[in-house]
């Protein structure tokens, strides 16, 4: 009989199981729904020779330095600076939006005139969210701030979420920034990097393990059955500890109702060429049905003549496809509310992870919390 069940083989699942088997040298049962791990970390070799990320692009940036180091106890890095670009009136700028883009955007004149009056209230290199721009007395700064507004957030995030403009609180959507600086770097963590194998390689690593057994294809509802706010696995009660990592709506039979979520549909295309686009992603905020495009080689070089993009359309999560995003509303925090309640009640469960805590979290946020879950309830 295993010690821990834990449901989910993506990072926060993984990263628990390796922790319990190796710290308390106890035995796991990780039940995965997908045919892999990894969750959406999961990467693989494509017949091109490039390694693809099939959940859409994941770049590791951290300033937690115990979550860096403990990671690299499963990987090498390869050191890679991530760069976005967006495609805005028909011009290609770095995003976020900084004093290059502004300079490719605007009149020579009215950029310089703006840059100055920035760096007159903030020190260079500030990162100042636009609605404190949008606040400015000075028209010029006001015009900046809503210029970006416009042109670079509002339209990305209606296609984003499914939204109406009207829809959108400004006091969320506009906390995107202007940088004043001409780093273009579209991160500023002190660790930023790939896994230089995978991230599925990676994770792979953590659960070889003696005490680690990871069962694929398999719903959790297969082999667990909460019943009276007691688990039974295969048809005897549990004993031990179930750590749910799945969606906490389906764990209790939608009883409150589906929290709703946002989803990708994900398009791939092969090419016949060696390069496609100038950065690995390149957002267009205002054209087309897509979000952004990847290519994968920035990534992860390979010696290829051929080349693997990534197109990008955001759509309703329903049953047929994942859920990536929380939507976030008063209705859904209320339904999420009442789904913990259901949870603080079964003694032997433990909730970690975007889908089981209704959060979104970066990836290193989630080893983070799975780190200290551990040491706080688990351990």
């Amino acid at each position: 009989m295993f010690d821990y069940i834990i449901v989910g083989a993506g990072l926060a699942g993984s990263v628990m199981a390796e922790r319990i088997a190796c710290e308390l040298n106890r035995k796991v049962l990780v039940v995965e729904e997908r045919n892999h791990i990894a969750g959406n970390c999961y990467d693989e070799m494509d017949p091109t020779g490039i390694l693809v990320h099939r959940y859409g692009p994941h770049i590791f940036h951290t300033d937690h330095e115990d979550v860096f180091r403990y990671l690299s106890g499963f990987t090498e890095w390869r050191d890679y600076q991530h760069h976005v670009l967006g495609f805005i009136d028909g011009v290609k700028v770095p995003l976020p939006f900084n004093f290059n883009s502004m300079e490719k955007l605007l009149p020579e004149g009215l950029s310089r005139r703006i840059q100055d009056k920035l760096l007159e209230r903030y020190n260079y290199g500030s990162r100042v969210p636009i609605l404190e721009l949008l606040n400015d007395k000075d028209p010029d700064v006001r015009f900046l701030a809503d210029y970006v507004y416009r042109k670079v957030f509002l339209n990305y995030t209606v296609k984003q979420w499914g939204l109406r403009p009207e829809e959108i609180d400004p006091e969320v959507t506009a906390r995107v920034p202007v940088v004043l600086s001409r780093d273009d770097r579209y991160f500023t963590d002190t660790y930023q990097g790939v896994p230089r194998e995978g991230y599925t390689r990676m994770i792979q690593r953590m659960l070889n393990h003696e005490n680690i057994k990871v069962l694929l294809n398999t719903r959790h509802s297969e082999v667990l059955e909460l019943r009276d706010d007691k688990f039974n696995f295969m048809g005897r009660e549990f004993q031990g500890r179930v750590i749910f990592t799945g969606k906490i709506d389906e764990l209790f039979n939608y009883s409150h109702g589906r929290l709703p979520y946002r989803s990708l549909d994900l398009q791939f295309e092969r090419l016949d060429t060696e390069w496609f686009q100038e950065a690995a992603t390149v957002n267009y905020p205002n054209d087309y049905d897509f979000t952004r495009i990847t290519e994968f080689k920035h990534l992860h070089p390979a010696e290829s003549e051929k080349t693997v993009t990534l197109r990008e359309y955001p759509c309703k999560h329903d049953e047929g496809n994942d859920p990536y995003y929380p939507v976030f509303t008063d209705e859904s925090r209320m339904m999420y509310g009442k789904y913990r309640e259901l949870a603080e009640k079964i003694e032997n469960l433990t909730l970690l992870g975007r889908l089981a805590e209704y959060r979104y979290y970066d990836m290193d946020d989630v080893v983070k919390r799975a780190l200290e879950v551990f040491e706080e309830e688990v351990r």
